[in-house]
């Protein structure tokens, strides 16, 4: 069944809902630990891997040499789908959950709703341990964190997309870095038909982002109101359909990424998160060809990425321990070691205009973060939307343009139909 993890994790609500009526009380700051007396554990689960998780161990290992009492354990739970099956059903047994978890707002709606989540507010405004004169967070990244307007989490790992192109093919079919859609439909079709079909010009590697930043970018806020058969939603659809149809554009399909075909040289650029830099530089070093990075031809830009959340049952000094520890992932200095050593965006300002990381080397992103992240947005947390938003709409969108010859009014209708059974399960 589509939605059988939405099922059980319903359950884990319901579960959840019939605890003492306490577990739902909102924090103050006078509720708040503000001094850590005897060594205390955090649990942090985690998806880090490779490069990511050598600087998060490093990065919490200063923490821990600065904060002797406090000990982070960082449970490594593989890959983001695990970690939410993980969450999923842990949500039935409270007590075993972790302290704070990696994952996205949409995960946590019901069990925030139930009032399960650790309203972060108090923690940051409280006047001994709350984040004073540390640089704060850049707004829409903390907004993105929020669920139903409350700061539930901090923002983690986060990432942009990003325009990766081929800068040889560029050059040999004479064209160039598109700025638009409308110039990437072109420059597409000029690299097609110059390579004699033998070369795509461009793909999109998540088709819910690029459904939801197709929508935002013609002024349309997503949500269960706005039916996928509307005059914006054809467009957005028919722009990538039509691409693929006839031949200049491509999708990911069985390779997942279009990261994939760009570095085997059978698509000529993508557009993609910028996490997608360390497998790409790779990939380009081994097939001997150069890449470059620009801004996503859209004004709106998606802030994608997992935030940290904490859950309400830990208990008081650890709830502390545990947000010290994230207003120190989010200090300028560890900032700029991990945007270095992963391949994330910052999440403070500074870091962004910082000389050391502009002149970062092996890395295009610093050049191009700023002009891309002028206008954020991000994913509406409400009822059923992850489901909805990140799920059907990958779906649709993947029936549609893996089925370029079928009927595509009969796809949008029956893609309606879905959409709108999506957002009202």
């Amino acid at each position: 069944m589509k939605f059988k993890k939405w099922v059980i994790f319903a359950l884990a609500v319901t579960t959840i809902a019939s605890l003492s009526a306490c577990s739902g009380k909102k924090s103050s700051s006078s509720d708040i630990v503000t001094e850590i007396k005897d060594d205390t554990t955090v649990t942090f689960w985690h998806a880090m891997n490779g490069e990511q998780e050598k600087a998060l161990t490093k990065i919490t290992e200063d923490f821990q040499k600065e904060n002797p009492k406090i000990k982070i354990k960082l449970q490594n739970q593989q890959e983001y789908k695990d970690l939410q099956a993980k969450l999923n059903s842990t949500m039935q047994t409270p007590k075993n959950l972790p302290t704070i978890t990696q994952g996205h707002p949409g995960w946590f709606y019901d069990v925030a709703k139930s009032g399960q989540m650790e309203d972060l507010t108090p923690y940051i405004e409280n006047d001994k341990i709350g984040w004073g004169d540390q640089e704060k967070i850049r707004q829409p990244l903390l907004d993105g964190a929020k669920i139903e307007d409350v700061q539930y989490g901090i923002p983690f790992n986060k990432s942009t997309e990003a325009l990766f192109y081929n800068e040889d093919m560029f050059k040999e079919y004479g064209v160039e870095v598109p700025k638009t859609l409308d110039e990437l439909k072109e420059v597409s079709k000029a690299i097609y038909q110059k390579s004699n079909g033998q070369v795509v010009g461009a793909g999109f590697d998540a088709l819910d982002i690029y459904y939801f930043l197709g929508m935002e970018n013609k002024g349309i806020e997503v949500n269960k109101d706005v039916p996928f058969d509307s005059k914006e939603s054809r467009e957005v659809v028919n722009y990538y359909a039509d691409g693929v149809k006839d031949g200049y554009f491509q999708t990911a399909g069985s390779d997942k990424y279009v990261s994939v075909p760009f570095g085997n040289k059978k698509v000529a650029m993508f557009i993609g998160s910028i996490s997608a830099e360390p497998f790409v530089a790779k990939n380009a070093a081994a097939a001997g060809y150069k890449y470059g990075m620009a801004v996503r031809p859209e004004k709106k830009n998606i802030q994608r990425g997992t935030d940290i959340y904490m859950f309400k049952n830990a208990s008081g000094s650890e709830k502390t321990a545990a947000f010290e520890y994230m207003k120190y992932l989010s200090s300028p200095k560890v900032q700029l070691y991990w945007a270095q050593k992963s391949g994330y965006m910052p999440v403070v300002e500074s870091v962004l205009e910082n000389k050391e990381y502009l002149d970062s080397k092996n890395t295009q992103i610093p050049g191009i973060l700023s002009e891309s992240t002028k206008d954020l947005v991000y994913f509406p947390v409400t009822e059923n939307s992850n489901a909805a938003l990140n799920n059907e709409v990958k779906s649709i969108m993947e029936n549609i343009l893996s089925n370029p010859k079928g009927d595509r009014e009969k796809m949008i209708q029956d893609g309606t139909k879905q959409l709108q059974a999506a957002w009202n399960q």
